[in-house]
C-alpha cells in the first residue's frame, strides 16, 4: 500500500481523504483506531497517529473521547471544494496555456471537453 515517494503518514491521510471523497467512508462513520491501523498495515502507531491528527486538524476527522475517530459531517464537501480549486489551478490553467502554445483554439478544446462529457454520461 505504501510507496517511497512520500511519508507514510501523508499516504495514510491521502487514502482516508480519497475514501471520504469516493463515499467509502461516510459522514459520522467511525474509522479504525490508530492502533488498529498500525497493526493492520504493520506500521508504527505514531505514524498512524500523525496522519489522524493531521486529518483532525484539517476537519476531515473528529474525535469522540473514549470512543474513537469519526468522519466529520462536512468532510466530503470540504475535500471536494479543495479539489475543485486545485483542479482549475493544476489541470485547467496549464491545459489552456498548452493549447494556446501549440495553436489549438480554445473553442476546439471546449468542443472536445463537451464531447468527452457526453461520452461519460
Amino acid at each position: 500500500m505504501f510507496d517511497e515517494r512520500s511519508p507514510i503518514y501523508r499516504q495514510i491521510a491521502d487514502r482516508i481523504k480519497a475514501d471520504v471523497l469516493s463515499g467509502v467512508l461516510q459522514a459520522d462513520e467511525q474509522v479504525m483506531s490508530t492502533n488498529q491501523y498500525a497493526s493492520f498495515y504493520r506500521i508504527n502507531p505514531a505514524t498512524a497517529a500523525k496522519a489522524f491528527q493531521e486529518l483532525v486538524d484539517e476537519g476531515v476527522l473528529y474525535k469522540r473521547r473514549g470512543v474513537g475517530m469519526f468522519v466529520s459531517p462536512e468532510a466530503a464537501e470540504r475535500l471536494r471544494s479543495e479539489h475543485r480549486g486545485r483542479f482549475f489551478s493544476d489541470v485547467l490553467e496549464p491545459m489552456v496555456r498548452e493549447a494556446q502554445a501549440i495553436g489549438i483554439p480554445l473553442s476546439e478544446v471546449v468542443r472536445h471537453i463537451e464531447q468527452l462529457a457526453e461520452e461519460v454520461e
